[in-house]
């Protein structure tokens, strides 16, 4: 880990982030973006690796499998617990060089001129909540991710 890494040090618990844990392992961590105060996008979620590595490239086998199975976890329960039909993922690496992936759902609805990853976010009407809401959110995708774990859905 490394000291400087705000990745790092948010699971070193050195920092306090206002995201909301939906599922951890030994390799990987995936939250709900969190504003506090501010609404947050629903379904908005971050899977972070926890050994510092800053790119995909920079994992070993064991830690790709588990983040290819917890993208896969997650996007499956945003589906089919919070109704997206279609999910985005990136990874750019720029702002912190730890390896985080950002998904974010698009929800039945959401016209096509905000088809894209981050245009989502700019609806007028997309869903967005804080608080219990995004508490809320967070308890659906966790109950169904651990029920799909359970019962070797995967």
């Amino acid at each position: 880990m490394s000291d400087s890494c705000f990745i790092c040090s948010k699971h070193k618990g050195t920092i306090h982030t206002a995201g909301k844990m939906i599922y951890e392992d030994e390799y990987v961590y995936i939250g709900h973006i969190d504003k506090g105060d501010s609404p947050a996008y629903l379904g908005y979620c971050m899977i972070d690796l926890k050994r510092h590595v800053p790119t995909l490239a920079d994992m070993n086998m064991e830690e790709a499998k588990a983040f290819g199975m917890a993208m896969a976890r997650i996007s499956r329960a945003l589906k089919e617990s919070e109704g997206a039909e279609h999910i985005y993922a990136r990874v750019s690496g720029h702002g912190v060089p730890h390896l985080h992936m950002h998904l974010t759902p698009r929800y039945p609805g959401t016209p096509q001129e905000y088809w894209g990853p981050w245009e989502v976010l700019d609806w007028q009407d997309a869903p967005y909540g804080k608080g219990v809401q995004v508490d809320t959110v967070c308890e659906r995708l966790k109950v169904h991710m651990e029920a799909n774990h359970a019962s070797g859905d995967e």
